[in-house]
């Protein structure tokens, strides 16, 4: 049990020293105040799929975008809701804003990466910028983040929002995207190196180069993929592109999702082309749980441990098995994993401006995240992928089956 202990602590420290690593490299995009040069041209992509409730705030604060000439262009994925009326509204009264509809969704590909790759066609600027209908920027998130792609000299460019939480789940689990990010993702190897291992990205937003993203073949090369923010990037690392993200908590925020079947439901979509990946799943499994479960679990137990030993010391003083326990080692090992799981986790809510309370209770939110990867684990076993908004995964049908697994396995 000591070795159990001593483990956890090794398992909880070693991604507590990266953390401090990362926390150095990972920025917010730098600020621009000499604007009197060339205007950057951009043209702001947003795939829209029954986005009624957040579609106009997002345009609305893209058009109130500063240092960049822009076009908005808002792809109506067949929505059910009044995401095409809100955005005509708006499209009448700004000459900058255009809506289109999608075509017919063809076997094999998930309806975002379509809908993402008919909107490059449309667009204009050698600047695409794919933005998710429920993120919002503030005034100055597109030249900073155009300012970042130059500085960074990476062809493909994301940034990670501030997540906006309101349902118990969403507080537990969504803050962890920006954990695992910063606490197992080797920064320094992501931006010295063009290997895919070390790609990352987040979805709901990137910002690329014409030229890279048609030589990549742009989503049309991960069209069976329900999680672009991993396979994107990917794709660019293998033709040879440098990719880099930023941390978008000042410039950009966003709301996922708002209830807890909603959260469970998307996440498990993209489980298995992230850690739920076959047999990664198995290695985040051990990480996860001996470096942020059972050092609590542990702490507990030696702490029972201890009292028990008290105690029979007490009424056994002469008794010298009453003092054979292993109880202080295991309480003061597992005390300091649980310390620096909590106060890493605490760190990150800070900096990323994420719930308080969620970070707090950090191991019930990683056994529910390991839950939620090996649901949609079984269920791609059994046959039942997790589809979205009303359409059955890619993957679904034998046919594309194979080619999904192979991305899913990929490390």
């Amino acid at each position: 049990m000591i070795e159990l202990a001593a483990w956890c602590l090794v398992l909880t420290a070693i991604p507590s020293l990266l953390y401090l690593f990362n926390t150095q490299l990972l920025r917010p995009p730098p600020t621009v105040r000499d604007t009197s040069g060339t205007v950057p041209r951009v043209s702001v992509l947003i795939p829209a799929r029954n986005e009624a409730d957040s579609i106009g705030a997002c345009v609305h604060a893209v058009l109130a975008s500063t240092g960049v000439e822009l076009e908005v262009i808002v792809l109506d994925d067949h929505s059910e809701d009044a995401t095409a009326a809100i955005v005509n509204a708006i499209a009448q009264n700004d000459p900058r804003v255009r809506l289109a509809v999608a075509p017919s969704l063809p076997a094999g590909w998930c309806g975002k990466q379509h809908a993402c790759f008919t909107l490059s066609r449309l667009a204009q600027y050698d600047i695409l910028t794919f933005l998710d209908a429920d993120v919002r920027l503030t005034p100055d998130a597109l030249v900073r983040m155009i300012a970042f792609q130059r500085v960074s000299r990476a062809e493909l460019v994301s940034g990670f929002p501030r997540q906006e939480t309101g349902s118990l789940l969403e507080k537990l689990i969504i803050p962890l995207i920006h954990w695992l990010l910063t606490n197992y993702l080797p920064m320094y190897k992501m931006r010295s190196t063009r290997n895919p291992r070390f790609a990352a990205g987040c979805g709901q937003w990137f910002l690329t180069t014409r030229d890279a993203y048609e030589t990549v073949g742009g989503h049309a090369a991960v069209r069976h993929s329900m999680h672009d923010g991993m396979t994107l990037p990917r794709v660019y690392r293998r033709c040879g592109f440098q990719t880099d993200i930023a941390d978008a908590t000042e410039i950009a925020v966003c709301r996922m999702y708002h209830n807890g079947e909603q959260v469970w439901n998307g996440l498990s979509k993209n489980a298995r082309e992230g850690i739920g990946a076959w047999p990664s799943i198995c290695v985040w499994t051990v990480l996860l749980s001996f470096g942020h479960i059972f050092p609590f679990m542990l702490l507990a137990l030696g702490l029972d441990w201890v009292y028990a030993g008290m105690v029979a010391q007490i009424l056994s003083p002469d008794n010298p098995s009453a003092l054979q326990h292993p109880g202080e080692i295991i309480t003061k090992l597992s005390a300091i994993a649980c310390l620096l799981s909590l106060a890493v986790r605490l760190d990150t809510a800070r900096r990323f401006r994420a719930s308080m309370f969620g970070a707090v209770l950090h191991p019930f939110g990683v056994a529910i995240l390991l839950a939620i990867q090996w649901y949609a684990t079984f269920r791609v076993w059994c046959g039942k992928p997790i589809g979205w908004k009303g359409r059955a995964h890619p993957c679904a049908d034998r046919a594309s089956e194979r080619c999904c697994e192979v991305v899913g396995m990929e490390k």
